[in-house]
C-alpha cells in the first residue's frame, strides 16, 4: 500500500511515537462499552492501540483515501466527514448513551471544533485531545496569569480542564513547528445555568483590550445595556474568575427579563 503523504491543507500531523501513544491511550482508559468516537484518525496510530481494548468504535476523517483505508479495518464505522458538520447528539442517539470523543485535532481548526462540540456537551462524557500545547495552556489557565483569556472562560464554564501528557513536536510525523499536549476535558454534571450567546459577547467585549482596565471595554458595553448593578471594573479581564463572567452574564439576563416591556 503506497505511503501516504501528510496534506497541508488537512493540518496533518501523524504520531509516530510509539511510548506517546501508549500514554495517550492510558489517559482515555477506553472500556469495552464505551461510545468512543475519534475525530482525525489519519493513519491509524492512536486507532490501532484503541482497537486493542475496545470494539466496535466510529472515527470521523475528511481524507477520503484514509477513509478508504480505515474503513478496511474491522471494528471501525467510518463517518467521512468534515467534523464540523457532525451532528454528535444524533450519534449519541444512535449508539444509545454519551460519547467520549478523542483525537489528534487539525491545529489550523482546533478552536473552531471545540466550540463546535461545546453545543453538544449534554451528549459527552469526557473528551481528550491532542492539540497545540499553548492552546492547552488557555484552555486550562488560572486567572491573573496571561493565558487566561476568551477561550478559558468559555470551555471552563462548562468542563473541567486538566492538561495530562507534553508531546514534543518529534513524535510526530512531519514534525510541527509548536509543542503539543494532550487535554482531558469532562463536562460538568451541573453547570450554572447561562446564555452561552450572551456570556460569549461579555467576554468578547471585555478581552477585546485586555491590556487596559475593564472599565474601557466590559464598562462601556454594561453601559450600552443599560448595567447599573455592581461589577469591579478597576481590574483587566485576565483578572476576573470565570464564576464572576458567568454570574454577571446572569445577573444581566435576569435584568432584562425583569425589565417592562415599552
Amino acid at each position: 500500500m503506497a505511503k501516504h503523504l501528510a496534506r497541508k491543507r488537512f493540518g496533518q500531523h501523524f504520531l509516530t511515537d510509539v511510548n506517546i501513544i501508549e500514554a495517550i491511550v492510558d489517559a482515555i482508559d477506553p472500556r469495552q462499552g464505551d461510545a468512543l468516537v475519534e475525530i482525525g484518525p489519519g493513519l491509524g496510530a492512536m486507532t490501532l492501540p484503541l482497537l486493542k481494548r475496545l470494539k466496535p468504535f466510529s472515527v470521523i476523517e475528511l481524507d477520503r483515501d484514509l477513509a478508504a483505508r480505515l474503513r478496511q479495518r474491522e471494528g471501525l464505522d467510518v463517518i467521512e466527514s468534515d467534523v464540523l458538520r457532525v451532528d454528535f447528539a444524533a450519534l449519541a442517539v444512535a449508539k444509545g448513551k454519551k460519547l467520549r470523543v478523542v483525537g489528534n485535532l487539525p491545529y489550523n481548526i482546533s478552536t473552531p471544533i471545540l466550540f463546535h462540540l461545546l453545543g453538544f456537551v449534554d451528549h459527552v462524557v469526557d473528551q481528550h485531545f491532542m492539540l497545540q500545547k499553548e492552546v492547552v495552556d488557555r484552555m486550562a489557565a488560572s486567572p491573573g496569569c496571561k493565558d487566561f483569556g476568551r477561550l478559558t472562560v468559555m470551555l471552563q464554564w462548562r468542563y473541567a480542564i486538566e492538561s495530562v501528557l507534553n508531546v514534543p513536536p518529534e513524535a510526530f510525523d512531519p514534525p510541527p513547528r509548536v509543542n503539543s499536549a494532550i487535554v482531558r476535558m469532562q463536562p460538568y454534571a451541573r453547570p450554572p445555568v447561562v446564555d452561552p450567546v450572551l456570556l460569549g459577547a461579555l467576554v468578547t467585549s471585555a478581552f477585546s483590550q485586555r491590556r487596559k482596565l475593564l472599565r474601557h471595554s466590559l464598562g462601556i458595553w454594561l453601559t450600552a445595556r443599560g448595567f447599573t448593578g455592581q461589577f469591579d471594573l478597576q481590574r483587566r479581564a485576565e483578572e476576573v474568575p470565570v464564576a464572576e463572567y458567568v454570574a454577571l452574564a446572569q445577573t444581566i439576563a435576569a435584568t432584562t427579563a425583569a425589565a417592562p416591556s415599552a
